[in-house]
C-alpha cells in the first residue's frame, strides 16, 4: 500500500533547528526522523512512499538522490569517461519514493489533494512527518477495511506534560506529577483511508484536520483504531531530546527492523 507523507510544513516551533533543513530532517542518531517513520512503514511491508514537499523541499530532495553515494562502499574511475562501481548495498534498496513540490504554504489537506493523483489504489497511508509509533500498521488496515468507512485514525494516549490534579472543589485532593498518559485519545497522526476523501478537500488552503474532517466525522464516515503503546510526536526540543535519548539509549520502541 503506498503511503503518503505530509513533509512541508514550516516547523515553527522548532525555529532555531528548523531555519536550514525542514522538521522531517532533523536527525535522530545519524538519519533524520522521516527515515525512521519509512523504516517503520517498511517493516510492516509498505516500501511505496510519495513525499509531500514543501519548506526546504531541497534537502529531502538531496538526501534521496544522493542516498546511494552516501550509503554505500564504492569505486570511482576518473578520466573522461568515468564510472562508478558500488561495492555495497543497503536494506532500502526496494523502496521507491516519489517527491512531489507541493507548495511552500499550501495547507495538509491541500497537499493531500496534490498528491492523490500520484495514488494508484483506493486504499492508502498517510501520516506526518514528525511522529513515531509501535502501532501495527497492518492491523490498523485490517480495522480499516472492516468497517468500511473513509478515514481510520490511530488514537494515542500521550505523555503527560503537566501534573494531573484531583479537585474537590478548589482543594487539592491528589497530585500525580506527569502522568505517563494522559486519560484522553488524541489523533496519533497515522491514518488509513479511502480515495473518497477527494470529495473534501477544496484546495490549496484546506486544512485536512478542521473542515474535512470535521464534516467526515458528523457523516460518521472516521473510525479510531486504539494504540495504547508508544507514540511521541516531535513537536518541540524537548521532544527531539526525548526521542534521540531513547535512540542513542539502544531503547528506541519504535525500531523493529
Amino acid at each position: 500500500m503506498q503511503v503518503v507523507i505530509l513533509c512541508g510544513g514550516l516547523g515553527t516551533r522548532l525555529r532555531e533547528e528548523t531555519e536550514f533543513r525542514p522538521k522531517p530532517m532533523m536527525p535522530l542518531g545519524n538519519r533524520p526522523i522521516l527515515w525512521h517513520i519509512m523504516k517503520t512503514y517498511a517493516t510492516h511491508g509498505h516500501k511505496d512512499f510519495i513525499l509531500c514537499l514543501g519548506y526546504k523541499g531541497e534537502v529531502i530532495r538531496d538526501f534521496f538522490r544522493n542516498y546511494q553515494w552516501n550509503l554505500s562502499d564504492v569505486t570511482l574511475r576518473l578520466g573522461r569517461q568515468p564510472k562508478i562501481t558500488y561495492l555495497s548495498g543497503h536494506d532500502e534498496e526496494d523502496w521507491t519514493v516519489t517527491l512531489l513540490d507541493t507548495g511552500q504554504l499550501t495547507m495538509t489537506g491541500g497537499r493531500l489533494k496534490r498528491a492523490l493523483p500520484h495514488v494508484r489504489d483506493e486504499e492508502f497511508l498517510l501520516t506526518y512527518g514528525d511522529g513515531l509509533t509501535t502501532s501495527d500498521i497492518n492491523a490498523s488496515i485490517a480495522f480499516h477495511r472492516r468497517h468500511g468507512k473513509t478515514v481510520t485514525v490511530t488514537a494515542v494516549q500521550p505523555a503527560g506534560r503537566f501534573g494531573d490534579l484531583t479537585l474537590n472543589g478548589t482543594a487539592v485532593g491528589a497530585f500525580k506529577e506527569k502522568p505517563k498518559q494522559q486519560a484522553a485519545y488524541v489523533s496519533g497522526g497515522f491514518f488509513v483511508m479511502n480515495r473518497r476523501i477527494g470529495a473534501y478537500l477544496e484546495g490549496d488552503p484546506t486544512v485536512l484536520e478542521q473542515e474535512p474532517m470535521t464534516r467526515l466525522c458528523a457523516e460518521g464516515e472516521v473510525e479510531a483504531f486504539l494504540h495504547e503503546g508508544f507514540w511521541q510526536c516531535m513537536d518541540t526540543y524537548r521532544e527531539w531530546q526525548i526521542l534521540n535519548d531513547l535512540w542513542s539509549s539502544g531503547q528506541a520502541p519504535w525500531k523493529i527492523w
